[in-house]
């Protein structure tokens, strides 16, 4: 048994003329968002083993504010997780070792919106968590799976949406 975590990048900087999108940081919205989430994860005792975040700045910086972790999780960056389609974060998530109980990637969409619903399909549409992914993956949003295959045979329909994670509103 595995859990797969899906999260959304937070908000980011608007995307200047003299800027590359991949260089784009977190806009204070975001950071703010994130470190809300941050209490949120806690609160819910999730930790993952491994980290696999795409080399585009803003990943990188979401994962800095929502990690908690006394142990940080191995970390790995990924250039090919930048804007991934959903077939491409299959291919990642098949080449995943048996060995890795929990693992979290932090990318883009719209690839991870098409994961998680293929993921997801075939669930209890009317259950709370399958409402919000059918509604969308909005920045900073995490979808918690349960997966109950090896990952090299994980498919579409093959995974238990557990929960979807948005953060706080601010008070």
């Amino acid at each position: 048994m595995h859990q797969l975590i899906l999260m959304r990048h937070a908000k980011a900087e608007r995307v200047r003329a003299d800027q590359a999108d991949h260089d784009r940081a977190l806009s204070q919205t975001g950071r703010d968002a994130a470190l809300r989430l941050r209490a949120s994860l806690r609160s819910l005792g999730i930790e993952p083993d491994v980290i696999l975040v795409s080399s585009a700045r803003r990943t990188g910086e979401t994962l800095d504010c929502v990690a908690y972790w006394n142990e940080r999780p191995n970390v790995e960056m990924l250039d090919t997780l930048y804007m991934a389609p959903a077939a491409r974060l299959f291919d990642i998530v098949h080449d995943l070792r048996e060995t890795m109980r929990s693992v979290m990637i932090v990318g883009h969409n719209p690839g991870l919106h098409e994961l998680a619903l293929a993921l997801a399909a075939g669930g209890p549409a009317g259950s709370e968590p399958h409402r919000l992914l059918a509604e969308g993956f909005p920045t900073a949003r995490l979808a918690d799976f349960l997966i109950l295959t090896p990952w090299r045979d994980l498919r579409a329909h093959g995974a238990r949406l557990q929960r979807v994670i948005d953060p706080p509103k601010p008070r």
